[in-house]
């Protein structure tokens, strides 16, 4: 078999919302064609958002509870997007939502439990790509670059712009791709102190004033100049970034401009690290962030003209993550390694993921 009828499902550190994408992936003389037929974005109820919030601080009971529901509602999700868009899925691959990140305590959870989850929509699930990595040694993150690798393959460079920003290139021995810092975490979470959801095209950020105090705290951690492979959470971004920001005496326009700074230049300084000393290189820029007029301008600045940044089609921009998580899906039910030791740190590559067969078992 080498079509494959998936929906990916993707939730980010931004709680955006579930992203959900049907697509169809065909191998063809060595080589994956792919194609997005229907997306949606379930944006989350003041409850959910508020309750993945909190999970950090709740008793085992509440969280497996929680984990168990949360699958359950993905399920459900899944079951009305396939009737509305009358589909056939082989079946679903989900991220789920990452509560816990800290791969060096060989810490990690993604919410969404895959047996409620395939219970519920009836259908069978690839879920917990990140558990083997880590058992192995890796960093279970970031697990896109093998997408970047085999679909986007002849950009020189994959930016994601979500909750947490991240690259990902092609390497000398092998793909290298890790997080440079917090994105859209920042920013969306200083907006929600004047009750909006995000700041549109950057426009409040362009208004504001750099604080070279605050931008020396955000650019403080160790974690920028460490080596990679290399990887963030929530945990991290709330205690090494988005506390200074929040206590910060100055106006949101000046802690939004601070902010894109910071995030700018990381990325910019990343990229240009790992891709030295030559022109025409092309970054595909996806995820919400790419939406940021302001954020892009002054990524392209900070990089200079050797680089572009190439902004897609919104589909792939706000879908890119849920695609390249059902590509994952496929390779894991093909029993092909999914999941890059050069990213992750792992002794070797490997075959990531959990299988739920739901009621559907062909």
């Amino acid at each position: 078999m080498n079509t494959y009828h998936v929906i990916g499902l993707m939730s980010g550190t931004s709680l955006d919302g579930v992203d959900l994408a049907y697509c169809i992936f065909t191998k063809k003389n060595q080589n994956w064609i792919y194609k997005i037929y229907y997306t949606a974005t379930l944006p989350y109820t003041f409850f959910w958002k508020q309750r993945l919030n909190a999970l950090m601080a709740v008793s085992a009971e509440k969280f497996i509870l929680a984990d168990h529901q949360y699958g359950t509602y993905l399920g459900h999700a899944v079951r009305e997007f396939v009737s509305k868009n009358g589909i056939t899925p082989d079946f679903i691959a989900s991220h789920g939502h990452t509560i816990f990140h800290q791969p060096s305590q060989h810490i990690g959870y993604q919410l969404g439990n895959g047996a409620y989850l395939a219970a519920a929509a009836q259908l069978p699930v690839v879920c917990d790509f990140r558990t083997l990595d880590m058992a192995l040694g890796g960093q279970g993150a970031p697990l896109v670059p093998i997408g970047d690798q085999l679909l986007f393959g002849d950009y020189d460079c994959c930016l994601n712009l979500g909750g947490i920003a991240n690259i990902s290139v092609p390497g000398p021995t092998g793909r290298i791709a890790f997080d440079t810092g917090a994105c859209n975490m920042l920013l969306n979470a200083l907006v929600s102190q004047i009750d909006l959801p995000f700041d549109e095209d950057g426009r409040l950020a362009r208004q504001g004033k750099v604080q070279i105090m605050l931008l020396d705290q955000l650019n403080a951690s160790d974690y920028f100049n460490a080596p990679h492979p290399k990887s963030l959470g929530k945990e991290w971004v709330d205690a090494h970034t988005l506390q200074y920001l929040l206590v910060a005496s100055c106006s949101i326009p000046d802690k939004l401009q601070t902010a894109c700074q910071h995030i700018a230049y990381h990325i910019a300084n990343s990229i240009k690290k790992v891709l030295p000393g030559t022109a025409s290189r092309r970054v595909l820029t996806t995820g919400g962030g790419a939406f940021n007029s302001y954020l892009i301008e002054l990524i392209q600045q900070d990089l200079g003209n050797e680089f572009t940044m190439v902004v897609p089609e919104p589909e792939l921009v706000s879908f890119k993550e849920a695609l390249i998580f059902a590509f994952l899906g496929v390779l894991r039910w093909r029993q092909e390694p999914n999941c890059l030791s050069s990213v992750t740190g792992a002794p070797h590559d490997n075959v990531g993921g959990a299988i739920y067969w739901g009621s559907n078992t062909k």
